[in-house]
């Protein structure tokens, strides 16, 4: 039975939800796209849902879908390897101790991530072995979750988070706990998260991966509870589908992500729970896999993710890649095996074979044993070898094989430090060869230190403190600094051609980020049918006697030089670099490794291999660098 007052909120919710709906059907680009998931109503869903029988499990897999994995996916070599693998995390965690409410700086989000990790590892283990010391493990953490005064609303991620833990916890472990402890995490699943989620409101349009993040946990939590809260779950439920279209704007035209592969991972992993959850329960998913772009960032993650296993990571976030269980969702959803032989395939091998952290690990990996499977052996990669993300974002990528071994690729960026997310980095690039990346970008700067020093992170104006980072400004990455001076914040380098094939090319007009710097910059990467990168900057309206860096990050040796040519060297592989434009410049080399200012975090290895050119009196200037790999 519901509170008088509760009754009153969700008409409250109700009544902005439907004039909500009225404005964005309305708009623009969705109201053509006439996508189901803009116009269902909440009486549909309020009806749907009192369709669904209160069964548990019904979290992403029902009793039956368990009874497969023990059956059949654990009887193949993937299954017994994953297996090992989740048992041995789990023996782990049994000697740990839950965690508690502590907070680094503003956010909870650690230890929610904690939980999650903890709850989906020892919850799906109990499920397939029936030990019951996981069982009891679990359910500790759990009621110590649940027992936080809250779990920090004013950082919605974290709630988020967290109630898709204990959600899960609830759901799969729902007929093996003690009804007071069930009644303890049930209250927390409704008090904490599904109605905090109605007084809490500023996450619910976020166009970002705030709101695919935000709107799956609040599902998850509805859906698990909904046989005791069926009006606040259809509440929640009809939200998330309202909104999910918002974020998933991201994917449009073609599946590219404007806040790289790192978020990409973030918001698509909980796009696609969030998707599953509708299938699994309703049947459907309102057109929203349907909407542009959603089904072609299935083949995202592979063009961004270079033969040296780092990914493209423009934007905050770093290159590192690790097992995804989106890609196998993927792969099961879309019919599309494919995508796993690149990387995910290695990667969860991999993953498997390596020691627990007692830090923790992937906190959804558990969740993919129910979409595992064992591809054919003879699969033929079908994602392109080169690829424009067609978008105002501007990525483009190029290379030559899909073996690693032999392979060339180079990744190009344009738009704008103002992006979501975004550093100064238009113009750079990232380059591997024979399995090594030699071209880098350092990724993101920690938050929470920075946060700390009560310096504004978050603004893209100017004057912000975030461009006083080394790691997010022009001085970092593998462009163009003209006179020691910082690209234009609101500036966006747009893309003049992109062609594959042989001699493929990307061509990108820099002129808008180098505001008052130069009329006219065009950045054109070629990869050449020689097998060589050649970049040209064609520069014009310098000011006669501007001094135009051109930079590339590695951590290559690099052999000294004062001539034209240097040469990299890596794991007995080499790699040189040719001036082709002027026959005064010299290369030099700066070390990156020492921190510029106090809150700039160190570059272990890394130097900035780099040439300084001073503008004539015409104030036009071409510059010319091939990279040739050395076979």
């Amino acid at each position: 039975m519901q509170s008088t007052t509760h009754i009153h909120i969700l008409k409250r919710h109700t009544l902005c939800a439907m004039l909500f709906a009225l404005c964005f059907c309305t708009s623009g680009a969705f109201a053509e796209s006439k996508i189901e998931a803009l116009t269902v109503s909440l009486t549909t869903i309020s009806n749907m849902v009192s369709q669904i029988k209160p069964v548990h499990p019904t979290l992403f897999g029902t009793a039956a879908d368990f009874e497969r994995v023990r059956n059949e996916t654990l009887q193949t070599e993937i299954g017994k390897t994953a297996l090992k693998r989740l048992q041995a995390d789990s023996d782990q965690l049994l000697k740990a101790k839950p965690l508690e409410r502590i907070k680094q700086g503003r956010r909870l989000l650690g230890v929610c991530r904690g939980v999650l990790y903890r709850v989906t590892t020892l919850a799906m283990t109990y499920q397939l072995t029936g030990n019951k010391a996981y069982l009891e493990r679990c359910k500790a953490e759990l009621l110590a979750a649940s027992s936080f005064s809250d779990w920090n609303p004013s950082h919605y991620l974290d709630v988020a988070e967290m109630t898709l833990a204990i959600a899960i916890g609830y759901d799969w472990l729902y007929h093996d706990l003690d009804p007071e402890s069930r009644e303890i995490i049930y209250k927390a699943i409704l008090e904490k998260g599904l109605k905090n989620s109605l007084k809490v409101t500023g996450w619910v349009k976020a166009g970002n991966n705030w709101g695919q993040v935000c709107h799956a946990g609040m599902m998850a939590g509805a859906l698990a509870t909904l046989d005791r809260n069926p009006a606040i779950s259809a509440f929640i439920i009809h939200r998330a589908i309202k909104n999910l279209p918002r974020p998933m704007k991201a994917f449009n035209p073609n599946g590219a992500y404007p806040e790289g592969p790192g978020y990409w991972t973030y918001g698509t992993d909980f796009n696609v729970l969030a998707l599953d959850m509708l299938f699994s329960h309703l049947n459907t998913d309102f057109g929203l896999s349907k909407l542009p772009g959603f089904e072609e960032t299935l083949d995202y993650m592979n063009i961004v993710t270079g033969p040296s296993g780092q990914t493209f990571n423009y934007a905050d976030g770093g290159s590192g890649r690790s097992t995804d269980p989106t890609l196998w969702w993927f792969a099961k959803h879309y019919n599309r095996p494919d995508i796993l032989k690149y990387f995910e395939l290695n990667a969860f091998k991999k993953y498997c074979k390596s020691k627990p952290s007692r830090r923790g690990g992937n906190r959804l990996w558990a969740i993919g044993m129910l979409w595992l499977q064992t591809p054919p052996a003879d699969l033929t990669i079908k994602s392109p070898l080169h690829w424009s993300a067609e978008s105002k974002d501007v990525i483009t990528v190029h290379r030559t094989s899909w073996d690693n071994d032999k392979a060339l690729f180079v990744g190009f960026k344009g738009g704008s430090p103002s992006g979501p997310h975004g550093h100064m980095d238009a113009g750079s690039f990232v380059l591997d060869y024979a399995g090594i990346r030699w071209a880098w970008d350092l990724g993101a700067q920690g938050y929470n230190g920075i946060e700390e020093r009560g310096m504004n992170l978050w603004s893209n104006k100017q004057d912000s403190d975030r461009w006083t980072i080394f790691r997010l400004s022009n001085f970092s990455h593998n462009t163009l600094v003209i006179d020691g001076k910082l690209q234009y914040a609101k500036g966006r380098a747009t893309l003049i051609s992109f062609k594959g094939g042989s001699n493929a090319e990307t061509v990108i007009d820099l002129t808008p980020v180098y505001k008052d710097q130069a009329s006219k910059i065009i950045r054109s990467g070629r990869l050449l049918s020689s097998g060589e990168v050649q970049i040209t900057d064609s520069i014009e309206g310098l000011k006669p006697g501007a001094k135009v860096r051109w930079g590339m990050m590695t951590r290559a040796k690099v052999n000294p030089s004062d001539t034209q040519e240097i040469t990299l060297t890596e794991r007995g592989k080499t790699l040189k670099l040719t001036l082709k434009h002027d026959s005064s410049a010299r290369w030099q080399i700066i070390d990156a490794a020492k921190p510029r200012n106090e809150w700039d975090s160190p570059n272990k290895n890394y130097k900035m291999i780099t040439f300084t050119t001073i503008a004539p009196e015409s104030g036009k200037m071409l510059l010319d660098v091939l990279i040739t790999p050395q076979r």
